[in-house]
């Protein structure tokens, strides 16, 4: 039988050989009886022409995939299904080159991550951990000295508005805040009809008009130290900036003097420039900040949801079809792409018909 062979990175066992995330939905593809399923033999923070060679597909959680991963690989690959909405440890060009299409899980993460955003929303204006450090440290009787900020009539920015920008919005609606947001592959007609009241502002609005920032774009060349020293500056003294999209984003050290000196109220970060936080990091000291190791919309539910959509994604290539969530949408119209799909649609029909 000529299988379709799936692998799956090593990060997805521990070293027990447990799954590490839970349930991700790898039922539905053990369901097929033309799919063989294999996980790396090893992690490798970059993945290497080997580790895929052979492979149909791969399901991958953390590894980066760089021009040398694919140089010398066999590249029977025709999808690589990454865990996560963000891709910038992948080499998207080098993977077009070589007639592959990489998918992300926005569907599985958008609930999850927008839950995440809300909870250091409220944990900020809370000041749930400076209350419960009263508690530790034996300061009781100075709770009034730990103040506490409402929610209702402030302004709520983002800088973004994808899908988890939208489910942010959706979630925190009842808080009554005022919803700005900046994004510039959105029209307002876009999100006129959806009842979440969100304003399309320019970037200097949003930061400047923001009682709570949140980071919400992906990284690229142009999103690279978007808000840096000036963009900071722009800040109200009473803000907070929430970033859980990835840490270069925000020019840490610029951040770091804006905390330490008071300039904005505070911050918390999912993500920073440098993962994991090295020790003596000087955020470590500060006591305004909260800091999470990008792991903030790790739930049961979001492993299940994101997996099985990576799932999905492998299935739809193995019929020969085009999945959803393509971040390299150009590949589909390659003929080495397509000859690869019409192969798979081909073995797919052999298989079913066969009874196999």
């Amino acid at each position: 039988m000529n299988r379709f062979r799936v692998g799956l990175t090593r990060d997805f066992l521990t070293s027990s050989g447990e799954l590490t995330l839970g349930d991700i939905g790898l039922e539905a593809l053990r369901k097929v009886p033309s799919v063989a399923i294999d996980f790396f033999s090893e992690y490798l923070p970059e993945v290497a022409p080997e580790q895929i060679a052979g492979y149909d597909a791969v399901i991958s959680l953390a590894p980066k995939y760089t021009r040398e991963t694919l140089a010398g690989a066999d590249m029977k690959l025709s999808v690589l299904a990454r865990i996560g909405v963000g891709y910038d440890m992948v080499d998207v060009a080098a993977l077009t080159e070589r007639h592959v299409i990489l998918t992300i899980t926005p569907d599985g993460v958008r609930r999850p991550m927008a839950v995440g955003i809300v909870t250091f929303i409220l944990a900020l204006s809370t000041q749930l951990l400076g209350k419960d450090r009263l508690v530790r440290q034996g300061g009781w009787k100075d709770k009034l000295n730990v103040k506490a900020y409402g929610l209702t009539g402030k302004v709520l920015g983002s800088i973004g508005l994808g899908n988890i920008g939208r489910e942010l919005f959706s979630l925190i609606k009842p808080f009554e805040m005022v919803h700005l947001a900046v994004d510039p592959f959105v029209r307002p007609e876009e999100i006129a009809g959806q009842g979440l009241g969100i304003e399309l502002v320019d970037l200097e609005t949003v930061i400047r008009r923001s009682d709570f920032l949140c980071v919400i774009c992906p990284l690229s060349p142009q999103t690279h130290h978007l808000l840096g020293e000036r963009e900071l500056s722009w800040m109200k003294p009473t803000a907070f900036l929430v970033n859980t999209s990835r840490g270069a984003i925000v020019d840490q050290a610029a951040l770091y003097r804006a905390l330490k000196e008071r300039r904005i109220r505070g911050a918390a970060l999912d993500v920073l420039e440098v993962e994991p936080i090295p020790e003596g990091d000087p955020l470590l000291g500060l006591d305004n900040v909260i800091l999470t190791p990008h792991s903030l919309c790790w739930t049961d539910e979001c492993f299940r949801m994101m997996g099985e959509s990576a799932v999905r994604s492998v299935l739809a290539v193995l019929r020969g079809d085009t999945p959803q969530h393509v971040v390299n949408r150009e590949v589909l119209d390659q003929p080495g792409m397509r000859a690869k799909l019409e192969t798979n649609r081909a073995r797919w029909i052999a298989a079913t018909s066969s009874g196999e």
